[in-house]
């Protein structure tokens, strides 16, 4: 989205929410008098975080596999006095801790990694594999997901080390399985809410390719609806050299992956964003044999649920045609609904932004464009929870500065094998906004 509309669009949402019922805020948390015993606990911890972080980054787990992950967070949050629950959402967890009357906050981490190799070269770089849709894959947590879990465990020990200066109920919540948008929704299905009470604010944070020291915020949607597409084409199978013998499913499933582009061209609002792609396409054995069938499998991302139901609609229609135009049966079309955007609070962003302005300096904290990948926060949020997630910047500045050039080594990403934050700064900058936007809202 270009920076601009990106603006105008937050300004809109801003002034909309401003119609709506808000909060009653209480005064906001000065950040500048307790900087220093903040700034003074996070160092203390920091050596030991640094050694959890790169055990955890060393022994990494899929989705719904993290029993080892799990019990390490668990036993760290019993030391600090939490009441830990396990086993919420299958691998998840939740940790309460009491501190007077006040309001409950949540803060989420994930506990999960990716079926990827690691291509670091780091020290601890993870070598661990495991099973992954009946094949042996490598795990990474090339998302970041340790990061977020070292921060979440120093956040809760900050808040501990400050407790004098916050009153209400901490609700730490380690959620499993948020690569494959099931977790929240696991952990939902368990009674979390029920068994432990809706929080009145939830936070979340998310590293990404940004200098360190800086965090990024959107008001509004902020990351994308994520739907899944799954469609075989049925034909007759036949000799490669006699395609008139039988009906082709290749050709229906290619003309498809082109024509579905035109949902996104042509009747999809062009300043509305929305996304298909196919990532896989199985057919065939050999190459002189025409299959009966073709499936393919991809995804769909949008941020609003009206451009969501048109290319839902278009898909589905546009799969049809291609089997009409070929004589063919009507193909099986699965489209599943996976996470929705997460919306953040617009009143809480605005509140918890002027707070890190304050922390951190204008400079440092910025808004960005909303992202195109998904998250599943969203279903926390979509129990009506007033939220903000938001992005934590993770490399040296002066490399950012130089990937931005013309000609400049682009640096990695989320999800790519070379994906590496710089553990010390990242981690303490986390800490620090973290900790204070919890108690921000506990005043």
């Amino acid at each position: 989205m270009h920076p601009q509309l990106a603006r105008s669009f937050c300004a809109i949402a801003a002034a909309i929410c401003a119609f709506s019922a808000s909060p009653a805020w209480s005064a906001d948390l000065d950040p500048q008098p307790i900087k220093p015993e903040l700034q003074r606990l996070i160092g203390q911890m920091y050596p030991n975080m640094r050694s959890i972080y790169e055990d955890l980054h060393a022994h990494p787990e899929l989705g719904f596999q993290e029993t080892r992950t799990a019990a390490k967070l668990a036993a760290e949050m019993r030391k600090l006095g939490f009441e830990v629950t396990e086993g919420i959402g299958k691998t998840g967890l939740v940790a309460i801790y009491r501190n007077g009357t006040g309001p409950t906050v949540m803060v989420r981490t994930e506990l999960d990694a990716l079926p990827m190799e690691e291509k670091t070269g780091l020290p601890y770089a993870s070598k661990a594999k495991a099973q992954y849709n009946g094949k042996e894959s490598f795990v990474a947590h090339s998302c970041g997901h340790d990061m977020h879990m070292t921060s979440w465990l120093g956040t809760a020990q900050a808040l501990l080390g400050m407790k004098d200066k916050w009153k209400g109920t901490l609700m730490f919540v380690a959620q499993p399985s948020e690569e494959t948008v099931t977790g929240a929704k696991a952990m939902l299905a368990d009674g979390l809410f029920k068994k432990f009470g809706k929080p009145d604010y939830a936070f979340a944070l998310h590293t990404g390719s940004m200098p360190y020291g800086m965090v990024g915020y959107v008001a509004g949607p902020a990351t994308s609806n994520s739907d899944s597409l799954d469609i075989t084409f049925h034909g007759r199978g036949s000799h490669g050299s006699m395609p008139d013998k039988g009906i082709d499913p290749v050709l229906m499933a290619s003309r498809f992956v082109v024509d579905v582009q035109g949902v996104i061209s042509r009747e999809k609002d062009p300043m509305e964003f929305g996304v298909v792609t196919v990532g896989a396409f199985n057919s065939g054995s050999a190459g002189n044999i025409i299959p009966d069938q073709a499936r393919l499998l991809g995804t769909i991302r949008s941020y609003k649920s009206e451009v969501r139901t048109k290319m839902h609609e278009g898909i589905e229609r546009t799969a049809k045609a291609e089997a009409a135009m070929s004589g063919a049966p009507a193909p099986e079309v699965k489209l599943v609904k996976g996470s929705d955007a997460v919306v953040n609070d617009s009143a809480l962003v605005g509140r918890t932004v002027k707070l890190f302005k304050a922390a951190l300096g204008d400079r440092n904290v910025i808004p960005i464009s909303p992202i195109t990948a998904s998250e599943d926060f969203s279903d926390f949020i979509n129990q009506g929870v007033p939220s903000m997630f938001y992005t934590l910047g993770v490399y040296d500045p002066k490399k950012v500065a130089e990937a931005s050039q013309p000609g400049g080594k682009p640096l990695p990403f989320n999800h790519s094998p070379f994906f590496a934050p710089d553990p010390e700064p990242t981690f303490k900058t986390g800490v620090e906004t973290m900790t204070l936007a919890v108690m921000n809202v506990m005043q």
